[in-house]
């Protein structure tokens, strides 16, 4: 009788659970609660899917609803995409929330503005989620603004493979191919009028110039990036601008996720390379950031005047056996080294700020590395001349003891020389101290003028703001006025004073925060 009596217990406990109102739903009424009102999904390139973002709807009542309909505005013609609580779609019946709870619905779009018959350069589309109807609907507004932007691919061929760029063969004799194409004539010159957006490799060609004029913006997606071939020449002609927010004028190199999210993440696209033989390379008011390493130079030769790369997940500029004029240079936040020097070759610097401040993981290389020789996977080591390497009222710092290391061979030659910089080299226990190249002592390689473990005082580093600060900076009244070549201006366009201040930029005022 027992369990007979535990079984009728069973099913009362059954029948009582089922009649229980707090597994049943009331109507939705118009009360729900969202994270935004509006949700901007920022800026997205023409034919490039967004980011993903999130809305969270809140139930604040003691009572489990039911939301009888949640769409898009547009409806299934929407170029709005949601996921709402982990189903795909764009108009969802009978959406549950529980009492006190609330559910995710996630929103992405993708909006192709060749669609539109006006042909604009950059559109603002919006739409709507709704909840409900009639007197019950509530709303969420969706922004989102689109840039129309030229687009530059490698070929896609009836096979199915892609155009390559073959560059010459691996240990085992294979070639070694990489996603790429050659610009045509008539895309060898870049205007301001719109972005240009690269996917893969694009390759300027044998006694041919890229031309980049001021003002243009170049993205580039993953794994991609801009290579000069032996006797070609890149011309990056940016102007000073007069907005130092918009930069109406610089030339910049960025990746293609235009998100706030993205605009400080390293790594986002290969680089620009600067191949064994190409010639007569310019970047003048130029932005580099967020690449693997910014400018690859290969036995070849650039001028640089105006430059900032920031965010590199290698190298800010990596140069091999290359002839490298330099002025007005700020280069931060290397995963190795913001300059890396290899291989010897000729290099002149003036009023640079070579600064390493990386956060994103460990770092174990100095923001300045040179070197006259190159160690081989196999163990051995080739050589090349260092010819010269100066460096005239320049900074070089950052957050660790150690900011510039030398790597010499003495089968080759290796000679270079700071004068009028401040460095930052501490050596505490003293065990660099009959070390030669770092005989501090040694005015022929480091003049007087040359200051040593000084704070610069950088306005912001987290922020790549590199201007120093009357009054306090290590930097101040150190450099020899003029140069040779003179460099009368700073980067911010701020003349020069004698004696001038070492780095990029003449001291200033910091604003009050």
């Amino acid at each position: 009788m027992r369990y007979l009596y535990g079984l009728g217990i069973l099913c009362c406990l059954v029948l009582w659970s089922s009649c229980r109102n707090d597994f049943e739903t009331v109507a939705s009424n118009g009360n729900l609660e969202f994270s935004k009102d509006t949700v901007y999904l920022d800026t997205v390139f023409s034919n490039i899917g967004s980011s993903t973002y999130n809305l969270k709807v809140y139930n604040r009542s003691n009572e489990d609803i039911n939301i009888p309909i949640v769409r898009l505005g547009q409806g299934e013609a929407s170029n709005y995409r949601l996921n709402v609580d982990g189903i795909a779609g764009k108009v969802f019946e009978n959406v549950q929330v529980l009492a006190k709870d609330s559910i995710f619905i996630f929103v992405e779009t993708t909006f192709n503005i060749n669609n539109l018959p006006a042909n604009p350069t950059e559109f603002l589309y919006t739409d709507q989620i709704l909840f409900d109807s009639g007197a019950n609907e509530q709303k969420v507004e969706l922004v989102t603004l689109v840039k129309d932007a030229v687009f530059l691919y490698p070929e896609l061929f009836p096979d199915g493979t892609t155009e390559t760029l073959n560059f010459g063969v691996d240990e085992n004799g294979e070639d070694i191919l990489i996603k790429g194409f050659f610009l045509d004539d008539n895309e060898l010159t870049f205007t301001n009028e719109k972005p240009y957006v690269i996917y893969g490799l694009a390759a300027v060609p044998s006694n041919k110039t890229l031309t980049i004029e001021a003002g243009a913006r170049v993205h580039f997606h993953s794994e991609s990036g801009i290579v000069v071939a032996e006797n070609g020449s890149l011309k990056v002609m940016g102007e000073k601008s007069m907005d130092t927010e918009a930069m109406e004028n610089e030339v910049i190199f960025e990746g293609d996720r235009l998100e706030p999210a993205f605009s400080e993440v390293p790594g986002q696209w290969y680089f620009i390379w600067l191949t064994k033989g190409s010639i007569n390379n310019e970047f003048n008011y130029t932005t580099i950031k967020n690449s693997l390493i910014g400018i690859r130079a290969d036995e070849s030769q650039v001028r640089l005047k105006n430059v900032q790369i920031y965010n590199n997940a290698i190298a800010g500029i990596r140069a091999r056996t290359s002839v490298i004029d330099g002025e007005n240079i700020v280069v931060n936040n290397s995963g190795q080294s913001s300059l890396d020097i290899q291989l010897g070759g000729i290099y002149n610097f003036r009023h640079a700020t070579f600064a390493n401040y990386w956060i994103n993981g460990f770092r174990s290389f100095s923001s300045v590395s040179i070197s006259n020789f190159l160690e081989l996977a196999d163990g051995g080591a080739v050589g090349a001349d260092l010819i010269e390497a100066n460096f005239t009222n320049c900074i070089i710092y950052g957050n660790e003891r150690r900011e510039f290391a030398l790597f010499k061979s003495d089968e080759v030659a290796f000679n270079f020389k700071f004068e009028n910089c401040l460095l930052r080299f501490e050596d505490p226990t003293g065990e660099f101290g009959n070390d030669p190249l770092y005989d501090f002592s040694n005015t022929s390689l480091y003049n007087s003028a040359t200051k040593f473990n000084v704070d610069p005082v950088f306005q912001n580093t987290e922020k790549n703001n590199f201007n120093i600060e009357t009054g306090t900076s290590g930097a101040e009244n150190i450099g020899i006025f003029p140069t040779n070549p003179a460099v009368p201006f700073d980067l911010n366009g701020t003349p020069r004073q004698n004696p001038s201040d070492a780095g990029a930029y003449e001291t200033t005022i910091f604003p009050e925060d």
